[in-house]
């Protein structure tokens, strides 16, 4: 007989084994997802983003700041063109979305991922939200999904081709990038293309956010309930397309964001593409290889994006 069904039932064992919860006890997770604490000297590499992103707006030819997307103060975005327009040939968007754990940082902390593809011909859009504990998760999942929404349709106005949208993010910023590939635009908006992201980079992603609900300080923030979890596991969701999907997570990431990376590969094996490697950095250092223009992180993000 076939033995598709016996690779189905690999898979699925591979995926059942992955998405089980490691441990019950409350402690593991307080642990796991501390990334301060697990970087005693977070506080540097947060402070040289920040230094880094005054940089590229400084130096940058021209750029958009607090694009309202919505009605609320927190729905803004900034807006970096690429270098060389042509009217003929609008260029591609990136849209990169922060990370934070929902509760933390800020769009004007990441202005550094700019720097490379707007001189490679990509413009970039980088996106606040509301955070936790003002707002819920799902209102944060629906800021997003409005954001990229307005993108598309400002596209002409702002200079991208709507054509080829790609998503990026680091950490909870990955988990909402794959939200936002399983997403249903059409639902969305009557006018949005089911395939309107053409393909996501997500770094250190979390993807199942049952562990969060476990984790007593961000669960007090966050207030995730069962049925939430179900709602916005995007680990257990179907992508709207085949779109291709980068992964990336520090080698000294927790065994956690390893098993999260893991997960959504299995979960996706239509959409997994480069799972790229960041030896030597961890949740504060894996995003700076965006910086290089040479890197595999950077070289992988722009293929894709060249590719489509």
């Amino acid at each position: 007989m076939s033995a598709e069904p016996t690779l189905d039932l690999t898979v699925a064992a591979s995926l059942a084994a992955l998405a089980a919860l490691p441990s019950q006890d409350p402690a593991f997770y307080a642990q796991a997802y501390d990334n301060r604490a697990n970087v005693p000297d977070n506080a540097v590499h947060m402070a040289r983003w920040a230094a880094d992103s005054a940089l590229v707006r400084a130096g940058a030819v021209t750029y958009f700041e607090d694009l309202a997307y919505g009605d609320a103060a927190s729905e803004t975005l900034d807006y970096f063109p690429a270098n060389s327009l042509d009217d003929d040939h609008p260029p591609p968007l990136l849209v990169f979305v922060h990370g934070g754990y929902f509760r933390a940082l800020d769009k004007r902390d990441h202005s550094f991922v700019a720097n490379v593809p707007t001189r490679r011909g990509v413009s970039v859009a980088v996106v606040n939200y509301a955070l936790c504990p003002a707002v819920s998760v799902e209102t944060i999942v629906s800021q997003v999904l409005q954001s990229v929404a307005w993108l598309y349709r400002e596209a002409e106005r702002l200079g991208h081709d709507r054509r080829r949208i790609f998503v990026a993010g680091h950490s909870v910023g990955g988990h909402l990038v794959a939200m936002l590939m399983a997403a249903r635009w059409p639902d969305v908006g009557a006018d949005l293309p089911v395939d309107l992201i053409k393909g996501g980079l997500s770094i250190s992603g979390l993807y199942d956010m049952e562990p969060l609900r476990r984790t007593g300080f961000l669960q007090s923030d966050l207030q995730l309930t069962e049925a939430a979890v179900a709602r916005l596991s995007p680990a257990y969701m179907t992508p709207a397309t085949g779109a291709p999907l980068i992964t990336a997570v520090g080698e000294l990431e927790s065994s956690e964001y390893h098993r999260h990376n893991a997960l959504i590969r299995a979960a996706w094996p239509d959409n997994a593409r480069e799972d790229i490697a960041l030896p030597g950095k961890h949740h504060f250092t894996a995003m700076d290889d965006l910086m290089r223009d040479d890197s595999v992180l950077t070289r992988a993000l722009l293929g894709m994006i060249a590719g489509v």
